[in-house]
């Protein structure tokens, strides 16, 4: 394959969660015509390529991500009609769009699952994973991964809600559907998938059960369904029956998957996926005990951990590049400042990465600093693993106010409130009553002002954006860790050819002397690229100040 098929390289992705992006018909629910009302300010930003999470027709117990029809639209988002006409509308404005592929598991609202409910020896039977007796995997979102049907006094699989039960991917039948169905979408003319937790659909055919720890109810089976044995088998399957055939992107969420792991999965011999979204570097912030156990970042954690993506895939795979997504609180409410440096933390944290090797991602609201939520009431929420949580830990003790201190920090519904347009009422994005409470920071952060602001965050973005498409060495340099040991500032330089550039990021709320001779040495003799202030001292890092030099 030649740089110029791998187009993917130099794009620049956005991520669209349709629920909270913009409402086109005033019923409180983001939809298709709301998001064909802002392309153009995608297209100013400098988007490439629009990542739109799920739109399938769904009962909607896990936000979309539990598919009922997959060649259907959700009502509330519009229709088929809707989305050909945005997809028109997208490669118009030169951009491409790609879709989310949710197939390790389907709602059990699905056809093939009615069918497979029905008796043993219904055809359907095995396109799920059934069993007279369960193991004892916990499930994602918290109890068992296994839920009993009275019918045919069978458990069936879920790793994720007990509405989501597992596709059995060893049936070769179950597969050709799936390949189908991508068809189906891609002769519509998207542009690829998005495809999650992909790593998933390959299970340890005997389901051993999982390692317990201590005074924990339910195994880990990750070990039995994470990489799973027939993983590469499959993926390759997918890409020879269906993806070799399209200019199509693909990028698997693969929790749980090492530099080794995604060499193999992003190599491009191997014709398997082109990317991988990797999870180390968003899990440190947590104590032992999983997500919703706080604790602080520590610096040197995260610069090992991103160099050590950076280094072991360049010229073997491709990284993908993010802070935030859908599942993800917002990244300056996390590892910047969200009070008294919104502003200069959001633009260091965007410098920081987008000057790294690999595809990067922007979360809706990311482009603006939109920041984390604390609604007062467990009611304002709706994200289906939080309640979950509540219930488990009020269950074991722990008290409102400490873990509704976790959910502030974690909750997934911090990256769910609806788009900031403006300060009108529910800060523009619906006329109607919204399916979730708007941040009330909207006053103060959203679209209108961003763009009025010559020196907002979304300026400093499309900068951002814009270089990646005027420099190769953002592409194709090689990553070199600096300053290794300090706990202030995150400092690489890239290489290339007889190129050079220097990445100085200040993730602490104080000035930081840079004391290496040399480093300054070089610093004296660069160029500047981009900074988030005005000029200042080199030798002096501001509070979260970011400055790229090219040398």
């Amino acid at each position: 394959m030649k740089m110029n098929d791998q187009w993917w390289k130099k794009s620049v992705v956005y991520q669209i969660y349709p629920r909270s992006f913009m409402d086109g018909n005033g019923d409180g629910i983001g939809d298709l015509q709301g998001i064909l009302e802002k392309l153009d300010y995608l297209k100013e930003l400098g988007i490439d390529v629009i990542w739109l999470s799920p739109v399938y027709d769904s009962p909607n117990d896990d936000n979309g991500y539990d598919i009922r029809n997959y060649q259907a639209i959700m009502n509330e988002f519009g229709t088929m009609d809707d989305f050909d006409q945005l997809l028109e509308e997208i490669h118009k404005r030169d951009m491409k769009l790609i879709m989310d592929l949710v197939v390790n598991h389907t709602s059990d609202e699905h056809d093939w699952f009615v069918e497979s409910k029905k008796s043993k020896d219904n055809p359907y039977r095995d396109y799920y994973i059934w069993r007279e007796k369960p193991n004892n995997w916990g499930s994602v979102f918290g109890g068992s991964a296994w839920e009993h049907d009275e019918k045919t006094n069978e458990y069936y699989l879920h790793l994720f809600s007990k509405k989501q039960p597992d596709l059995n991917w060893e049936n070769p039948k179950l597969r050709e559907e799936v390949y189908q169905m991508m068809k189906f979408w891609l002769d519509k003319g998207i542009d690829g998938f998005r495809m999650d937790v992909i790593n998933f659909i390959s299970k340890h055919p005997e389901l051993p059960d999982g390692a317990k720890g201590e005074g924990q109810t339910f195994g880990d089976g990750s070990p039995y369904f994470m990489n799973g044995p027939r993983i590469h088998e499959f993926l390759h399957e997918m890409n020879q029956e269906v993806l070799s055939n399209y200019p199509a992107m693909t990028v698997g969420e693969m929790p749980g998957a090492s530099p080794d792991f995604a060499i193999s999965y992003t190599d491009p011999d191997r014709k398997e996926v082109n990317m991988i979204f990797t999870f180390e570097h968003m899990d440190l912030d947590s104590a032992p005990g999983g997500k919703w156990n706080l604790k602080p970042l520590h610096l040197p954690d995260l610069k090992e951990n991103l160099a050590k993506w950076q280094t072991a895939l360049h010229n073997k795979g491709w990284n993908s590049l993010y802070w935030n997504n859908h599942d993800q609180p917002r990244i300056v409410s996390r590892f910047g400042d969200d009070q008294n440096y919104r502003v200069e933390s959001a633009k260091m944290l965007a410098a920081c990465l987008h000057f790294m090797q690999g595809t990067p991602y922007i979360y809706q609201g990311e482009e603006i600093g939109m920041t984390n939520v604390k609604f007062d009431s467990l009611e304002d929420y709706r994200d289906i693993e939080t309640m979950n949580m509540y219930k488990e830990r009020i269950a074991l003790g722990y008290s409102h106010e400490e873990i509704m201190k976790s959910i502030y920090v974690k909750g997934r519904d911090n990256a769910r409130t609806p788009i900031q347009w403006d300060t009108t009422a529910n800060g523009g994005f619906t006329t109607g009553t919204p399916w979730i409470r708007v941040n009330p920071r909207y006053d103060e952060i959203n679209v209108k002002a961003a763009l009025e602001d010559p020196q907002s965050i979304f300026y400093f973005y499309q900068k951002l954006i814009a270089l990646r498409k005027e420099m190769d060495i953002i592409i194709e340099g090689d990553f070199k860790l600096l300053l290794e040991d300090s706990s202030e500032v995150f400092a690489y330089e890239r290489n290339w050819k007889d190129k050079q550039l220097l990445v100085l990021c200040n993730f602490s709320s104080t000035e930081v002397v840079i004391e290496d001779e040399e480093l300054l040495t070089r610093m004296r003799e660069s160029k500047l690229v981009i900074s988030n202030y005005e000029s200042g001292n080199m030798s002096v890092l501001r509070p979260y100040e970011a400055v790229v030099l090219k040398i």
